[in-house]
């Protein structure tokens, strides 16, 4: 603020008071210079106080100047506001103080603002389409009609590029006009562009723009436009009618961007639908379902290399129905080249395909049950074969023969057999899965061909086992055979196939073997081709009976492994389940919780786990000597992607009445690729209640670092595979260095498990690594024998 003589002065102490003063301020306040000389900032300044005050005076001893607007109180009262300028006078340690009335500007100001506010709200009401940019094409005003046509609001457009409702082309085009009006004496020009919406879709407009000024000086552009859609429609349609519209076949007619602007009436009488319901529509509506993404890409890459496409297509009518047409779609194309609209024909073929599939059905299925016959099923085989060639699955055939069938074509005769062949092959179909194949050979041998099994044999084998007891007890039910209900059975023959080079007639031959075998065993059974699995089937059956048997008698108990420090003092335990099996003695884990993932047994026994493990926590939290054990439990991914897993945690610490910190939950890499924003929100939620949560097994999977540092983690445990070697593999001990850097950085705990050795433990707590499990500290043991002493492991 420059010197003036209209500037009232103060000299203020450092207390705040009122040393000297001039004419002019005393003219400002109303009061004399005697009665101004000594009184308080406080009383005249209405935005101070004490407080304020203060902290400005440190203020400018600190930086030696200020400077801001205020408003002072007059001695009658009112309030008039100044422009304050404070210097800091070290020789004489007071302040100078400089006013300026400002009450007149500021009153300027506001009526200023109050008719830009006014002018504003007239052009933002105003019917046309109407804006206003600065010279760089930046939005500073947008009427509500524009709002409304773009589908934007005020806030998005406002100080927004005009480029967002501009093309690239439509945008050189207003900068070309701009730059000519800046050059030339006219500055009104007319020119047609459109604009595009929110949602993309582009309307013409009919635009006049001028340029605007402040002080004679050019600062923008106002423009205002009229909606031509309607004319351009006329001149499109014009283009249109020079094809032949009301042809025998069905036309439709769409834009460049697939809207369907016109059909004709051989379409409507084709599909049902009226002009009225597929105008504005695109032909996605259409749509039957039996196409995939591929097929409609190719046929658009198609379109735009050579203007068209013909082939065969499957669309829905309006009544739902499914139909074939033989579709012709063609590119019209404007004067510059570009496609402008798309003109589709079609001809109806249902009843060429219906003779086409008469014809089809008589070579490859049985005319009696529908069924595929032996050529298409040996033709699905071999498609089969080769699929899990590639994708390393297995499949499985299933040779099904009828029991006593012959005793029943010879008492009550051949269509009575006839009948019974139909009401099996309903039954077999009832039990295949989707995508399995169920074929009659011929008299009364069918066969179920069960694809996409699991790539391990042993499973494929249970999973199609499973299958075959489905259809072992459909086949036993009775069958009304007129006035006869007769009874029978099957007798089934299995073998589990791969890809590989083995051969279809081959695979046939090995479940009619089987078939056999099953027939010799008293019929009504299922036996595979390959003892040996038939072997493993039945004990892996035995084993899934002896782990529900444990559940229910309690033969789980927990042992522990204690977790050390640095001192190697006790930190914690992990709880590890073993089975108490009364004939095989101690299971260990590896031979049983596989088969428990795979049958949902898994579930229950992590409750099981969950809740023994926090009531150990609770019997912990009595002896001072261990009630600062953290105790770590595994999870599976089966259990931890439950609906209900976050709730049934929250139980468990609740009931068992623990601190929640001492409970860890560990989980493994393999669980995070089962979707991880699902997997980080239940993780969220189990933090919110106070557990812990370590990642198992680090390095042995394949996390991804990008999804590592939003995963919400306390600890991360090194896998013993890399522990094992650090010492003597060089390869191993950058990996668990790598490992302890990231987690430092990554601000997580790590621990390491199977620390066996002293040169093991050394080189882990000399990088870093300061909590250790393994046999050095103690194995895993019953509560009653683990050590959790404080004078050290």
């Amino acid at each position: 603020m420059t010197d003036d003589p209209r500037d009232g002065y103060w000299v203020v102490d450092l207390q705040g008071n009122l040393l000297k003063a001039n004419q002019v301020y005393a003219e400002m306040s109303g009061y004399s210079i005697d009665e101004l000389v000594n009184m308080h900032v406080t009383r005249l300044d209405v935005q101070d106080d004490e407080q304020k005050v203060k902290a400005r005076i440190e203020k400018l001893i600190a930086e030696g100047h200020d400077r801001f607007e205020s408003r002072h109180r007059h001695k009658k009262g009112h309030l008039f506001e100044v422009d304050v300028a404070i210097n800091y006078i070290r020789e004489s340690n007071h302040f100078l103080v400089s006013f300026r009335d400002i009450s007149e500007r500021n009153l300027y100001q506001q009526k200023l603002s109050e008719s830009e506010e006014k002018y504003r709200r007239l052009f933002e009401n105003a019917g046309d389409l109407a804006y206003s940019t600065d010279l760089n094409g930046v939005f500073t005003a947008i009427s509500e009609s524009l709002m409304a046509v773009t589908g934007y609001r005020r806030d998005e457009l406002l100080n927004a590029p005009i480029s967002k409702i501009l093309t690239p082309e439509n945008l050189e085009l207003a900068k070309r006009m701009t730059a000519a009006k800046l050059g030339a004496e006219k500055q009104v020009t007319r020119y047609e562009l459109e604009i595009t919406d929110k949602q993309g879709r582009q309307l013409p407009l009919e635009l006049v723009t001028t340029l605007t000024y402040r002080n004679g000086v050019p600062v923008g552009v106002q423009g205002i436009g009229r909606d031509i859609s309607e004319r351009k429609r006329l001149e499109t349609d014009l283009r249109i009618a020079a094809t032949a519209f009301e042809s025998q076949e069905s036309l439709l007619i769409t834009d460049a961007d697939g809207v369907i602007l016109r059909v004709n009436k051989a379409f409507t009488k084709c599909t049902g639908y009226t002009a009225e319901e597929v105008v504005g529509q695109t032909p996605r509506l259409f749509k039957s379902g039996r196409h995939g993404a591929d097929f409609y890409r190719d046929m658009w890459e198609n379109i735009h290399r050579t203007g068209g496409w013909q082939g065969e297509i499957w669309d829905r009518r309006k009544n739902g129905e499914v139909y074939p047409k033989w579709l012709t779609i063609s590119a019209v194309r404007g004067n510059d080249g570009g496609v402008t609209h798309y003109v589709g024909s079609h001809i109806d073929i249902t009843e060429r395909k219906a003779a086409e599939e008469q014809i089809r059905q008589l070579a490859f299925h049985d005319p009696l049950t529908r069924l595929p016959n032996r050529q298409l099923l040996l033709d699905r085989l071999q498609h089969s074969l080769i699929s899990n060639a590639r994708s390393g699955r297995n499949g499985a055939l299933l040779f099904i023969d009828l029991d006593n069938f012959k005793n029943l074509n010879d008492t009550l005769g051949h269509a009575m057999g006839d009948s019974l062949l139909q009401q099996a092959a309903e039954r077999l179909t009832s039990c295949k899965r989707e995508g399995d194949t169920v074929a009659r050979l011929g008299g009364d041998e069918f066969v179920v061909m069960l694809e996409n099994l699991s790539g391990q044999p042993l499973e494929a084998a249970e999973q199609a086992e499973s299958v075959g007891e489905k259809i072992l007890a459909a086949l036993s039910r009775p069958y009304q055979l007129g006035t006869h209900v007769f009874r029978s059975s099957g007798s089934i023959g299995a073998t589990v196939f791969g890809g590989g080079n083995q051969e279809a007639e081959e695979l046939l031959k090995q479940a009619d073997i089987a078939m056999y075998q099953a027939k010799k065993a008293d019929r009504n059974t299922l036996r595979f081709f390959d003892h040996k699995m038939q072997d493993a089937i039945n004990i892996r059956a035995a084993l899934e009976g002896e782990l529900h048997k444990a559940l229910e008698s309690g033969q789980f108990q927990l042992h522990y492994q204690i977790q050390v420090d640095s001192a190697r003092l006790p930190v914690g335990a992990e709880a590890l389940i073993r089975w108490s099996h009364p004939a095989r003695g101690l299971v260990s884990p590896a031979d049983f919780i596989q088969l428990a993932e795979e049958t949902g047994l898994i579930l229950p026994i992590g409750r099981w786990v969950l809740e023994t493990a926090c009531a150990q926590l609770n019997a912990w939290a009595g002896n001072e000597r261990t009630r600062s054990l953290v105790l770590a439990v595994n999870l599976s991914a089966r259990q931890f992607h439950q609906d209900d897993f976050v709730e049934q945690v929250r139980s468990a610490v609740q009931r068992h009445a623990i601190n929640p910190n001492l409970l860890k939950l560990e989980l493994t890499e393999s669980l995070l690729l089962e979707d991880i924003e699902d997997t980080i929100a239940t993780m969220n939620s189990l933090k919110a209640i106070g557990v812990r949560l370590s990642l198992d097994d680090f390095g042995t999977g394949y996390s991804s670092l990008q999804y590592l540092k939003r995963l919400p983690l306390n600890q991360i445990k090194i896998d013993q595979s890399f522990v094992r070697d650090i010492a003597t593999d060089t390869n191993d001990a950058a990996i668990v260095q790598t490992i302890i850097a990231m987690a430092e950085t990554l601000g997580l705990e790590v621990i390491a498990e199977g620390v066996e050795t002293e040169a093991q433990h050394d080189f882990l707590d000399l990088r870093g690594c300061h909590a250790f499990q393994g046999y050095l500290f103690g194995k895993p043991v019953p509560i009653e024998q683990l050590d959790t002493s404080r004078n050290g492991v």
